[in-house]
């Protein structure tokens, strides 16, 4: 059985109560042998750290504040990541900007985003960038980090090929694939034509973004599969290479 990596996945959402392990069950039994599952808010933190304590080896855990968890009180929450001292974990994020949901806390974002940041760069792990109508913020402020070894992967890639070559040029950096891909008239389809697969990682975000066969259903890891599918047709390769390659990337870039 071919063997992939989820590198996005929130199978400890509440939209799995009761049934996480059945969902590891099933992720493992469709090939995807390893689950990179990243962090929110302090609200979810530790059960997202039960979640992958009770599944080593197979889950692996983040640790970081998501944009859209940016309120008043986000030094607080920060001051908690600092402060954390679980073991294991791979990547910063979920961390980024959002000004889609809303732009009331803009700069409590982007001060959020810069100190987190900062500590992927102490600490020598990747990130995992979350971009909903905010781009060029982004970018820009990745540009000030340009030369402190920052790498990782911008989840939910679903920019131009431009865009892609403007976060190409800011050092190691890849982007995540998930079930859009599979949607009709999706502008990923077109862009990930012109992307190497060596900068492509595959990723579920469950329970949401589910690919077809099962849109409007609840997305989990066990979908990889249908996802590398649809890449392997779109760049005209083997399903076979898609899930070696993608394995490969998530390997390197997580350390796992």
């Amino acid at each position: 059985m071919l063997q992939f990596i989820d590198t996005h996945t929130h199978l400890y959402d509440e939209a799995f109560l009761g049934e996480e392990d059945d969902a590891v069950r099933r992720a493992t039994d469709a090939g995807v042998g390893r689950m990179i599952v990243p962090d929110i808010d302090s609200s979810t933190r530790e059960s997202m750290f039960s979640f992958t304590r009770r599944h080593p080896s197979v889950t692996f855990p983040c640790l970081g504040l998501h944009p859209t968890s940016v309120k008043e009180d986000y030094q607080e929450e920060l001051d908690k990541i600092f402060q954390c001292e679980e073991t294991g974990i791979k990547a910063i994020g979920e961390i980024g900007l959002d000004f889609y949901w809303s732009t009331e806390f803009v700069s409590q974002q982007q001060e959020a985003l810069r100190a987190q940041l900062d500590l992927a760069a102490r600490r020598d792990l990747p990130v995992i960038i979350h971009s909903r109508e905010s781009t060029k913020a982004i970018l820009d402020i990745l540009e000030d980090f340009r030369g402190r070894g920052l790498r990782g992967v911008m989840h939910a890639f679903s920019g131009s090929i431009e865009t892609f070559r403007q976060i190409e040029r800011l050092g190691d950096w890849l982007v995540g694939i998930g079930g859009v891909l599979t949607y009709k008239k999706a502008s990923i389809a077109e862009t990930v034509k012109d992307i190497p697969l060596e900068r492509i990682l595959l990723e579920t975000d469950s329970p949401y973004l589910t690919p077809v066969p099962f849109r409007g259903k609840r997305n989990e890891s066990a979908y990889i599969p249908f996802i590398a599918e649809r890449l392997a047709i779109i760049k005209g390769c083997s399903l076979e290479q898609v899930a070696s390659q993608t394995s490969t990337n998530a390997e390197t870039l997580f350390n796992i």
